[in-house]
């Protein structure tokens, strides 16, 4: 694959401050495909000053002028489409299908949604005797994960640019290649200098120093909640502003009188699309008692429509979860499933395929809320289905994790899963099969972080406001 050997600082590909490197490893075979050098933090500074030095002249260019740049990177990353889908199959191990699809087709529309909404956004207002200025918070650190790579980095940077702020990205060490690329279109459009800046690294060093700096206003994280504790920790000691984008352990209510088929097939794929490294992922299924067992036969059934495989080929929908130890994580998390009594009804612990960082999709039954694969998030392809007894005791199963990030409820009727999805305490919540929607705000309750992406909200974050009083 093709890497650059340096970082994008200050509009130049520039050589990286240090020697050490970072390998690029495909999940499907274990192979290391290419290099990158693992950022400083004399590296991480030279970024930051250049975005600092940049951030006068884009808060003054014209928004309409900040949308047509950012249209123009949509154009790029479109015309990208194939090369930006075999790299994300490359470093994340996903499906090629779905990686053109889904990796690469969100972020053209969020970024086309960016595009819109920078050029019609309101950044004044007349509010009584006063004029309330929207201002752009300044230097950007996003720090994005490896679980979709390309998504993530627009969802940060697409709105970070139409509020006129600067930033430095340090994207996941596992999927650098594609913030490369992306890095690459950046340049092609003509986005002044300083404006984007990558450095690719670690998290504790390259990472860290990032949040810390002191030349940064806010840290945009997306990541496990153990890392955006330290995140926060760190940020609220400078006091800078955060928007943090955590963890889930999302619930899928199936409520009586919904289409359980239909439910649980949804519900299956859900967990499985992406190997299940998806942070909303409904990686628990809650089902009445009175349709308990055929709802597990169904989802048993329904794994079958996910084979594992080269995420090359045709035909497979699941891939290799990201690395070793990853790989070695998920399987643990089924080995404590069965040592906690839950019923294996699909997959299990042992690996599919000798080569690669296979997990098989997995299905448990006979889950209760206290058990671990019930609470803590996997982030692989393993879905829990528990028994409940009334609606009460579902909404107290579906509330009853550190997490609030997504949810999903079937119903016989849109009226009674919105009445019950009102008492969820969670971010977003699918009704009756509800589709993602790039304009809505995406983040979660409780541990599953702080702020919003995505749309007018996600906007919001890279602003601060001032008032003029007349």
């Amino acid at each position: 694959m093709k890497a650059h050997d340096g970082m994008y600082i200050d509009g130049a590909w520039r050589p990286a401050v240090g020697s050490d490197l970072i390998e690029v490893v495909n999940p499907a075979d274990g192979q290391v495909i290419a290099q990158v050098p693992a950022g400083t933090e004399e590296d991480v500074d030279a970024a930051v000053r250049a975005a600092r030095a940049a951030l006068p002249g884009w808060a003054a260019t014209a928004p309409a002028e900040r949308a047509a740049l950012i249209g123009a990177l949509r154009d790029a990353l479109l015309a990208r489409t194939g090369e930006l889908a075999e790299t994300i199959t490359a470093e994340l191990g996903s499906p090629l299908g779905f990686s053109k699809a889904v990796h690469v087709g969100a972020p053209i529309a969020v970024a086309t949604s960016y595009a819109e909404l920078a050029s019609s956004y309101a950044f004044e207002e007349r509010v009584g005797n006063s004029i309330v200025l929207l201002e752009p918070i300044g230097v950007v650190a996003a720090i994005t994960p490896w679980n979709y790579p390309l998504h993530q980095v627009v969802a940060k940077v697409a709105p970070a640019l139409a509020a006129g702020c600067t930033l430095v990205l340090k994207p996941a060490e596992d999927t650098p290649l594609t913030a490369q690329l992306f890095a690459e279109a950046v340049h092609e459009v003509g986005i002044p200098a300083g404006v984007f800046n990558l450095v690719t690294g670690t998290g504790p060093v390259a990472g860290q120093a990032l949040a810390a700096h002191e030349g940064v206003d806010l840290v945009s994280f997306t990541g496990s909640t153990a890392v955006g504790k330290q995140i926060g920790a760190t940020a609220g000691a400078a006091v800078k502003r955060v928007a943090l984008e955590l963890g889930g352990k999302s619930a899928n209510v199936i409520l009586p009188g919904a289409d359980l088929v239909k439910a649980v097939a949804a519900g299956v794929g859900h967990v499985m699309n992406n190997s299940g490294q998806s942070c909303n992922a409904l990686t628990r299924m809650l089902v009445h008692r009175d349709h308990y067992e055929e709802a597990v036969s169904l989802a048993a059934a329904a794994v079958a429509d996910y084979p594992t495989g080269d995420p090359r080929e045709a035909g497979v929908r699941v891939g290799p979860v990201v690395n070793a130890k990853q790989h070695e994580r998920v399987r643990g998390f089924i080995t404590k499933g069965l040592e906690e009594g839950a019923r294996l009804v699909a997959g299990g612990p042992d690996a599919p395929l000798e080569q690669g960082y296979f997990v098989a999709p997995t299905v448990f039954a006979d889950v209760t809320p206290d058990m671990t694969i019930a609470q803590e998030e996997i982030f692989g392809p393993v879905l829990s289905i528990l028994r409940y007894e009334d609606e009460e005791e579902a909404l107290n199963i579906a509330n009853g994790t550190v997490y609030g990030l997504g949810g999903a409820v079937w119903a016989a009727d849109d009226a009674t899963a919105v009445a019950f999805a009102r008492r969820m305490d969670t971010g977003q919540v699918d009704i009756n099969g509800g589709r993602f929607n790039v304009l809505a705000p995406f983040g979660g309750y409780k541990q599953s972080g702080v702020g919003r992406e995505l749309g007018a909200h996600g906007l919001a974050e890279y602003l601060q406001t001032k008032s003029l009083q007349f």
